[in-house]
């Protein structure tokens, strides 16, 4: 299967899947335009806001798609690449349609394709879903609490560190303590950037949270 990106790495790692735009072929279908020879404009939204419309030939097994894209340095450009679809029967009748990502070494059925430059689905794009982000948290702090209560310490790791509990090999309390120290770390960096992003909402409507009473 023919595709783009070739040994490219893509750029997100950290971003969730709801701060991309996307394209659904779910709602393609039900809007009636995955049909053989279907020639038509997909306008989506990002944040609220308009952002360039995608335009889309669809053929029975392939859609072509194009769009201008907006590149770092502030340019547009010009993008049209080729999207393979697959159809499976459904249970109750009728038939369900699927992307192939893109992606030259992928490929992968999916039902969403996500857009950074170009589209491509979830793995691709290094992309997580919100409820694995917050999943992911909660479990280092489970982690790092279970670990507390097996080395007898007080729960919560704003609480200090005890020490070795009393017939407990030294190596075994260092490795604890390690996977211990780990986990909190990844709680602590989960809520620095919550802060972060706390601030700078409070900083986009005025709110200065060092002098929270100054008005301008």
């Amino acid at each position: 299967m023919s595709g783009i990106g070739s040994g490219r790495q893509y750029q997100g790692g950290k971003e969730i899947t709801s701060n991309m735009k996307s394209l659904d072929i779910r709602k393609l279908q039900r809007h009636g335009l995955l049909l053989p020879d279907m020639d038509c404009t997909w306008h989506w939204t990002h944040n609220g806001e308009k952002v360039p419309s995608l335009h889309i030939y669809t053929d029975t097994d392939r859609m072509i798609i194009s769009y201008q894209d907006l590149t770092r340095g502030g340019e547009w450009r010009f993008m049209e690449y080729t999207v393979y679809l697959e159809w499976t029967d459904c249970n109750l009748g009728g038939r369900r349609a699927w992307f192939h990502c893109p992606v030259q070494e992928c490929g992968q059925r999916v039902a969403i394709l996500y857009s950074n430059s170009i589209l491509a689905c979830r793995r691709c794009q290094k992309l997580v879903y919100a409820c694995q982000r917050e999943s992911d948290n909660h479990g280092s702090f489970r982690r790092a609490d279970g670990i507390r209560s097996r080395l007898g310490w007080k729960p919560g790791i704003a609480n200090p560190e005890g020490g070795k509990p009393k017939g407990m090999h030294r190596r075994t309390f260092e490795r604890l303590k390690a996977r211990h120290d780990a986990f909190a770390d990844t709680s602590w960096d989960w809520m620095a950037r919550r802060l972060e992003v706390l601030e700078r909402r409070l900083s986009d409507r005025g709110i200065d949270l060092d002098n929270p009473d100054c008005d301008d």
